[in-house]
């Protein structure tokens, strides 16, 4: 069984995005992953090869909007998920400046994009105790 990221790091989350995975003929996941997948992020736009890719987990909801605790099925293809900022300087040097609603991203396996993304709530991103 999941345990949510706000009871292990004691805050909200930063944001909150609807996702929709890739498919195999896409270039995507063969098999959708299950809760506790640590793809990374980019912004739609960047070149990654000079902005590399950043340390940002979803953490992913049902439809009702709450965190699947299920960690044993894969999640759906589109849905909604909560996104963990990893290391607090990224967060106040760089994703603070650059994250608003209606930014477009991507879910990163290393170089490449599994699902595309876009930022449907700020949620804790400016007030995280960590930033």
């Amino acid at each position: 069984m999941w345990i949510p990221y706000q009871e292990i790091r004691r805050h909200p989350a930063d944001f909150r995005v609807k996702y929709r995975f890739y498919s195999e003929n896409e270039g995507g996941r063969k098999v959708t992953p299950f809760q506790g997948y640590r793809s990374d992020f980019s912004y739609d736009g960047d070149d990654t090869s000079i902005t590399g890719i950043f340390a940002i987990h979803p953490e992913f909801e049902d439809d009702h909007g709450e965190i699947i605790l299920d960690n044993t099925s894969p999640v759906p293809t589109e849905g909604t998920a909560r996104m963990w900022i990893l290391f607090p300087q990224m967060r106040k040097e760089v994703h603070t400046k650059r994250m608003e609603l209606g930014v477009l991203g991507y879910f990163m396996e290393g170089a490449r994009k599994v699902a595309v993304v876009e930022v449907i709530e700020i949620v804790g991103l400016h007030s995280n105790p960590t930033s």
